[in-house]
């Protein structure tokens, strides 16, 4: 099976001991404790579920600073993104102890993890400006992404964790959340050795169902890993119980049986265009696919982004080799009807773009809410539905 980055094997930084995960439990009642924001307390579910192997925790502002301009650590790691422990205020916080980190998006705030501080540092605004910069290749306020970002304050906590569960992921989603650890380790147990991941973060409507398998039939794959984003997204966004429901329905009457894997994983979206896509790369490589799929404006939002710009920087920024994990890189995928299938655009050079179906997703909502079939060339019926059973209870 193909190398986790960075590392001969996962590093799963959740406790698995059980004795020793309650024993770390109780001493937390006795730690200092910071309320994580949101974005923090996926960190952990990723840090914890091995999806960031080989990180150990949270980077310090050296660290931060350097994968933002170069996506390096400064001891030579690759990494795309920050992986970040911000918060208002750590006055009570000091280096050398210990703090309980509690999760904001359980009711009650139990402990998540553990962590060991190694440093309180602050960002001044011109770092934070630069962060933002270089990862979202804009400081527009309006970018969710940006907005996020700026709202999470501006002093950075340092350190090793040791995490103590997946936040509400494995509760809400027991039939779809999964670790690295448990998606490799069900990669072997079905033989699967060239694997093809793909992102989603929205119900797959027929391109993206033949774009998966094209990309299946380009690699000579033997599975397709279908990995969605459970955490949050921005307002209007599909929630992840309608899409999960959604995908389940396709793959089961239009793939072929044993053919897919159905999963998802616990983190906020970033809408960070291409370097989210490179960090999906990251670990999607460390869930054990040979493959991925980088598509028309990967992880992007609004015109922030060129359609191809995901794609570009896997070419044109990082050196050969630094990953294992292998781009496959797709054209907007539509219904022909000319040629009655669905095909990449980039393969149709001849066709004009009133020989495409294609619906914008405000027509496609417009739609469903209004209780109209999409067109068959367009979305499964089955899928269809699902989607606007959704639409038509708001």
């Amino acid at each position: 099976m193909i190398s986790a980055h960075g590392s001969d094997e996962l590093t799963p930084l959740y406790v698995f001991d059980e004795s020793h995960r309650l024993q770390l439990k109780e001493e937390a009642n006795h730690l200092p404790n910071v309320l994580l924001n949101s974005a923090a307390a996926c960190n952990v579910v990723m840090l914890g579920a091995g999806y960031f192997t080989p990180l150990s925790g949270f980077m310090n502002v050296k660290d931060a600073i350097s994968v933002a301009e170069s996506m390096h650590t400064s001891s030579g790691l690759f990494w795309p993104v920050p992986i970040l422990n911000l918060v208002h205020d750590a006055s009570m916080i000091k280096s050398g102890t210990s703090i309980a980190l509690k999760d904001p998006n359980v009711s009650g705030h139990p402990v998540i993890a553990i962590q060991k501080v190694e440093a309180v540092e602050e960002l001044s605004k011109e770092q934070v400006s630069s962060i933002i910069q270089n990862i979202y290749r804009t400081t527009d306020p309006k970018h969710p992404g940006v907005s996020t970002f700026s709202s999470l304050g501006n002093i950075v906590i340092s350190g090793p964790i040791q995490a103590l569960g997946y936040s509400y992921f494995q509760d809400e989603f027991p039939g779809t959340f999964r670790t690295a650890v448990e998606i490799r380790n069900e990669i072997s147990r079905r033989g699967w050795q060239t694997v093809v991941g793909f992102q989603t973060r929205n119900p797959m409507h027929r391109a993206h169902e033949e774009l998966c398998k094209m990309a299946q039939h380009s690699t000579g794959a033997d599975g397709i890993l279908i990995h969605m984003l459970l955490g949050k997204l921005k307002p209007g966004d599909i929630p992840a119980p309608v899409r999960d429901d959604a995908i389940r329905k396709m793959v089961e009457l239009y793939f072929p049986p044993n053919s897919v894997m159905i999963t998802g994983y616990g983190f906020d979206m970033l809408y960070a265009g291409p370097r989210e896509a490179v960090l999906h790369a990251v670990f999607r490589q460390n869930c054990g696919c040979t493959h991925f799929i980088v598509g028309r404006d990967h992880a992007g939002v609004g015109d922030y982004y060129g359609a191809f710009d995901s794609q570009k920087i896997f070419k044109e920024e990082i050196p050969p080799g630094t990953l294992d994990i292998n781009i496959f890189e797709a054209d907007h995928t539509a219904y022909s009807k000319i040629l009655n299938k669905i095909v990449m655009m980039r393969d149709a050079p001849d066709h004009k773009k009133e020989d495409f179906v294609i619906l914008s997703g405000t027509k496609v909502r417009a739609m469903l809410a209004a209780g109209e079939a999409l067109p068959k060339e367009f979305a499964r019926p089955e899928v269809a539905k699902i989607l606007m059973d959704y639409y038509q209870s708001l």
